[in-house]
């Protein structure tokens, strides 16, 4: 990634301790997303066996918390426009604990279906709202910088999945309600993202007043013709797709294909995040020096491999370090693709959102369609679309180059 400051950034300088503030804020918030995210993933066995569903009625239920991302994003750029990232961040969050809270008790105390599904919904508009918000802040804080890190702040969304993980893996081997867990769960995250969002950048003065609705729409509408952004959109789906498919299902396909317990289940999802929170980090240094296209050649490559190996292995213990490289390879995709949306900070939030769109379908017909494939083939086995789908992305990586200035 270039690390030259833009013109506009440096019109608007901001003191040094501010911006360590806000890439202090930006990391917590991220951190508490994943949190939520990780800790409901890790109990979605648990929710299955709760409301009795099979692994197509699973994908359907999955599908609704994709929906509500898939329908916040269209305006969630020009949300961040208007009230600035750190308003559209805490008021975000109000939807997702609100949703995590539903989708608990449903599961846990009512068992409803549609209770949690409702719950989901919620969830996922107010994650996928503040997805695009955080992603705008954190590339802000990036320019200000002058280094890579965004990937680093989607490290520690990947840290906060590790710990969801792992509470959730305590929490099914101790039997903990999933109407207790996740209800407790909200609260953290809400009271610590609300005081994360108060370090964040001072908004620019024109998300502070009125503006011309009617040309943020436009603007908005030309974003989704310009090329560079769709195929960086395209990119980022299948990489969304690569670290969905392994959120939504890797615990019950271990459970289901090599006949672990629910708690191992929810470990090896941890070991998966483990992987992504390793490759996050690491690859910050490694796209600083030798750039985007090579680093993330290695990293597509690496993903498919280590699907490929937790398909195919035949033993669990191989297939753990399938996840591993799955983890690891798939970690840059994401966050590398925000980044370069963001390249202009003029028209970040406008390009960031329609990234946003295109990769967050695939969290709208991934869980369905490895449901499907799960009733005929088995979870397990359904999970080999992963590989297939990453080979020939790797076309699409020249397009994450940064614009010439």
């Amino acid at each position: 990634m270039s690390s030259t400051i833009d013109a506009a950034t440096a019109d608007r300088p901001v003191a040094p301790r501010a911006v360590l503030a806000a890439r202090n804020g930006v990391a917590v918030v991220f951190a508490l997303n994943g949190l939520a995210v990780g800790t409901w993933f890790s109990r979605v066995p648990a929710v299955r066996e709760a409301l009795g569903l099979s692994a197509g009625r699973l994908g359907l239920l999955l599908l609704a918390m994709s929906a509500g991302a898939v329908l916040a994003m269209p305006v969630a750029g020009l949300l961040t426009q208007r009230l600035g990232p750190a308003r559209t961040v805490a008021a975000s969050v109000l939807f997702v604990a609100f949703g995590t809270v539903v989708a608990g008790l449903s599961a846990g105390l009512l068992g409803s279906a549609i209770g949690v599904a409702l719950g989901l919904f919620a969830f996922g508009y107010g994650s996928g709202t503040c997805d695009v918000a955080m992603n705008v802040e954190g590339a802000a804080v990036e320019k200000r910088l002058g280094r890579t890190i965004l990937p680093r702040f989607h490290a520690a969304w990947s840290l906060g999945t590790v710990a969801g993980a792992g509470i959730g893996a305590g929490a099914a081997r101790l039997d903990v309600p999933v109407g207790v867990h996740l209800p407790a769960l909200a609260a953290v995250v809400l009271v610590g993202t609300l005081l994360g969002v108060r370090a964040f950048l001072p908004a620019p003065a024109e998300a502070d007043g009125p503006a011309d609705p009617a040309a943020r729409r436009r603007a908005l509408l030309a974003t989704w013709r310009e090329p560079r952004t769709l195929l960086i959109g395209l990119l980022v789906l299948v990489m969304a797709f690569t670290e969905g498919s392994a959120n939504d299902w890797l615990a019950v396909a271990f459970v289901d294909g090599y006949g672990v317990s629910e708690a191992v289940g929810a470990t090896v999802f941890g070991v998966f995040v483990v992987g992504m929170t390793l490759g996050r980090t690491a690859g910050t240094i490694a796209i600083d020096r030798w750039g985007r296209v090579p680093v993330l050649f290695g990293t597509i490559g690496l993903a498919a491999a280590g699907a490929a190996l937790a398909v195919l292995a035949g033993s669990g213990a191989l297939a753990i370090v399938g996840v591993a490289l799955w983890g690891i390879g798939a970690s840059l995709g994401f966050p590398v693709g925000m980044s370069a949306a963001a390249d202009e900070e003029d028209r970040a939030p406008a390009r960031v959102s329609v990234v946003a769109v295109i990769g967050y379908t695939a969290f709208l017909g991934g869980p369905p369609l490895l449901g499907f494939l799960g009733d005929h083939l088995g979870i397990l086995p359904a999970l080999g679309v992963v590989p297939l789908l990453l080979l020939p992305t790797l076309a699409l990586v020249p397009v994450l180059r940064p614009p010439a200035r």
